[in-house]
């Protein structure tokens, strides 16, 4: 048990907040109960009164939508420790609406107050995961990389991130954390701001090469002032063999990345004989449009917003038995609800 988790309704009244601090909530915070609802701590109260906080139970939980299942390491490490017995389907698992994707039984004064947190996680994560797969899907085996950190509050970006890259298939994400929580290295280029800064785009090209490491991909973005396909001959002839690609990420007050951009491009630098420099495309992009570009001829895809505002999966926790007796509210089947896939979990 944590040494800050609240037990009763007096612990709230008592907490005090650092003075100037962030509104994220710390870990210590999370793995404490202060981001649950007040009526899974007033509950705590209730039962404790009836002598009924301890009763073994089980409890499952379910989407109302279908998607792709995340979330679930955090919450094995949110009841680490605890007297728990858990089943439930892999993560990157696809799930159908009302399917059990997680079952937890043991004493509800275990994890009850923890319900909140718990559904939060799940439906965070899982909803991350499913736009992520639909736009790998779209990419079909092109690659896809997760930009969506400026588009979440920062204290859940490398959540979202990690569920875009180690469940929803990313091939990498440009969040520094995001991308280690998943396994790998952020990638990433450099931004508009820079090549504004130094004031041409070829230019900045040069310095960039120069301190890379080697090895390093050298991914230049080619509109900011000029035209995209002057300005990717433009750093394709200065760069040479070492330019490995060009990034189109035009604005929509001049039309967007468009099919006939991207071809134009391609044309222009294969017959001047750039045909290993790829194209990457970003931009405001979805399922849809990647798909149509993957069409024209571009190689990867930075997505941002599309998986950073990807719609959380609704979930659900029912209690399901109370003593081994089968229960539930009405409107719900009492007792267990098989799912061949769920597999069981050691904390």
């Amino acid at each position: 048990m944590n040494s800050s988790e609240l037990d009763s309704l007096k612990d709230i009244s008592e907490i005090s907040l650092e003075e100037g601090r962030l509104w994220s909530a710390s870990h210590d915070e999370i793995l404490g109960g202060w981001t649950t609802d007040v009526y899974f701590v007033k509950t705590r109260d209730v039962l404790r009164k009836c002598n009924r906080l301890d009763v073994p139970v089980v409890a499952e939980f379910f989407a109302r939508d279908p998607g792709i299942f995340a979330g679930l390491p955090e919450v094995l490490k949110l009841l680490s420790g605890r007297r728990l017995s858990m089943e439930a389907i892999p993560e990157g698992t696809p799930f159908l609406p009302k399917q059990v994707v997680l079952r937890i039984t043991g004493s509800y004064s275990d994890f009850g107050m923890y319900e909140t947190v718990i559904l939060g996680m799940l439906a965070s994560s899982s909803g991350w995961a499913t736009a992520a797969r639909a736009c790998v899907e779209a990419a079909s085996g092109k690659p896809v990389l997760c930009f969506g950190a400026r588009h979440v509050h920062p204290a859940v970006a490398p959540v979202m991130e990690r569920a875009a890259v180690a469940v929803g298939g990313c091939s990498a994400a440009s969040c520094i954390l995001g991308a280690k929580f998943a396994g790998g290295e952020p990638k990433g280029t450099i931004p508009h701001a820079a090549i504004i800064v130094v004031g041409d785009t070829l230019e900045l090209a040069k310095v960039y090469d120069s301190f890379l490491p080697h090895g390093e991909a050298r991914i230049i973005l080619v509109d900011t002032f000029k035209d995209e396909a002057e300005e990717t001959l433009r750093v394709a002839r200065a760069l040479g063999p070492k330019l490995q690609g060009v990034r189109l990420d035009t604005p929509g007050e001049r039309g967007g990345v468009t099919a006939e951009l991207v071809r134009e491009v391609r044309w222009r630098l294969d017959i001047e004989g750039f045909k290993k420099v790829q194209i990457i495309a970003s931009g405001g992009l979805n399922p849809e449009r990647i798909q149509y570009l993957a069409d024209a001829g571009v190689d990867a895809f930075g997505v941002g917003s599309y998986i950073a505002h990807g719609t959380p999966r609704d979930m659900t926790m029912d209690i399901k038995e109370v003593e081994g007796r089968p229960v539930a509210k009405r409107g719900r089947l009492p007792g267990k609800l098989e799912n061949p896939s769920l597999q069981k979990i050691d904390l």
